[in-house]
């Protein structure tokens, strides 16, 4: 079983592939989208389209365009985006995001937890930069240290993490604005880790032995025992509306 399989199954019983609940996922994305209602959209590292469909649904006159690497997300982003009656307004690439380039730039891009498919946060704010237009957002959402986070969790987040303030200068030393934001809460960061291990390890007992079962199980109760005793009380994430000067 691949990692982008084992990823899809386990985020299928939570809202989007991150620690945000419905009610912040919808805030954030009105907050960003109220500029550009008729604008387009771009979402780097899309995964299933989640937030692209939502923002369609809400904005009538928008456009979206979704980039993944992880062809069974993309097919179900299309089935979602069938079933939500948006799919005209939506183009969903199977690329690899570091090398997507559009010739029209975008009011608006998303990049939700996509830090590590660009090596890093200063690769991420740098590819974003010639993809969006002149006055147009970036909703960024990043995990961050609370506390001094142990080895094997700075080997699985990436060594580029480092606390909130530090989280945010970086963005500033980049030449970024904050101009809002969100800091998810305990519940949220709970919901998301229990979903995950919880998804997965419910799908595997649905299937009959095998190495399938045996390999999702594994990564469950690999992966809780990780949040649990490595991170649960040191790590955050925060999503935050990002503007250039012009």
């Amino acid at each position: 079983m691949e990692r982008q399989e084992i990823g899809r199954i386990a985020h299928r019983d939570h809202p989007v592939a991150a620690p945000l609940s419905d009610e912040s996922v919808h805030r954030l994305l009105e907050r960003q989208l109220r500029r550009c209602p008729a604008g387009r959209l771009l979402d780097l590292g899309c995964g299933e389209a989640a937030w692209l469909v939502r923002a369609l649904a809400s904005f009538p006159e928008l456009r979206a365009v979704g980039v993944d690497t992880a062809a069974a997300a993309l097919e179900a982003g299309r089935e979602t985006a069938e079933r939500a009656g948006v799919a005209r307004r939506i183009g969903l690439h199977h690329l690899d995001v570091r090398e997507f380039t559009a010739v029209e730039r975008f009011d608006a891009v998303l990049s939700i937890g996509a830090a590590y498919a660009f090596g890093g946060l200063a690769q991420t704010l740098d590819a974003v930069r010639p993809l969006l237009a002149p006055g147009g957002t970036l909703l960024l959402g990043e995990a961050y240290w609370e506390g001094r986070p142990t080895e094997r969790a700075r080997e699985f987040f990436g060594e580029w993490l480092t606390d909130l303030p530090g989280t945010v200068a970086a963005v500033r030393a980049a030449g970024w604005w904050p101009v809002a934001g969100h800091t998810s809460t305990r519940a949220e960061l709970d919901a998301y880790e229990w979903a995950w291990t919880g998804s997965l390890a419910d799908w595997a007992l649905d299937q009959p032995p095998g190495p399938d079962r045996d390999r999702a199980l594994e990564v469950a109760d690999r992966h809780r025992g990780e949040w649990l005793n490595e991170y649960r009380e040191g790590f955050g994430f925060v999503t935050v509306l990002l503007r250039q000067a012009d």
